[in-house]
């Protein structure tokens, strides 16, 4: 605990002066009109989700990462689409992702989309594969799949949104959630 410092009989002529040409600053008062109510003042908001207890060198419960794709407008004839949901309906070609880089898979998804397209092929099968979980380094989890995560975003931007009508995670039999069935447009 610190002591105060008296002020010497100069410093505390200096200080009245001061205090004698200054006003003191006064809060505006809020002006409340007759007849209307008063406002509640506002409530903090809850927190969506109530944290766990965690302590200290206790490792975090692993989460199974599952993509599911956003969900978008269905843009084809649903009992179509409930077709090729249901793996009932064949794919006319494929192609495999596996091992290779984001670059080279990019390129590979677009030529192979639009020879397709060429061909007059409707529904193809793309398979990304699920991706492998690397080694628990921390406690922020890490992504896997990185094909898996990009290929939504490929198949909404030029050139494969001008020629791609629908897309969605492949039936079981197909691949399942490593891969994805690519609807063309006519």
């Amino acid at each position: 605990m610190s002591r105060k410092r008296r002020l010497s009989a100069e410093e505390e002529k200096l200080w009245q002066r001061i205090t004698d040409t200054t006003t003191p600053i006064q809060k505006p008062k809020a002006v409340q009109q007759p007849g209307i109510p008063r406002k509640k003042p506002l409530q903090p908001a809850k927190p969506a989700y109530k944290p766990t207890a965690f302590k200290i060198g206790e490792r975090a419960t692993p989460v199974t990462p599952h993509y599911a794709p956003p969900a978008e407008p269905l843009r084809m004839d649903q009992k179509t689409f409930a077709k090729m949901r249901k793996g009932k309906t064949r794919p006319e070609a494929r192609l495999d992702l596996h091992g290779m880089t984001v670059d080279a898979a990019h390129t590979a998804l677009v030529s192979f989309l639009m020879r397709a397209k060429a061909d007059g092929k409707r529904l193809v099968l793309v398979i990304t594969g699920k991706g492998k979980p690397g080694p628990d380094n921390g406690p922020i989890p890490r992504r896997t799949g990185v094909l898996r995560q990009q290929l939504p975003h490929w198949l909404d931007v030029p050139p494969l949104r001008q020629i791609v009508l629908q897309s969605h995670t492949a039936h079981l039999k197909h691949g399942g959630s490593g891969a994805f069935y690519i609807y063309l447009r006519r």
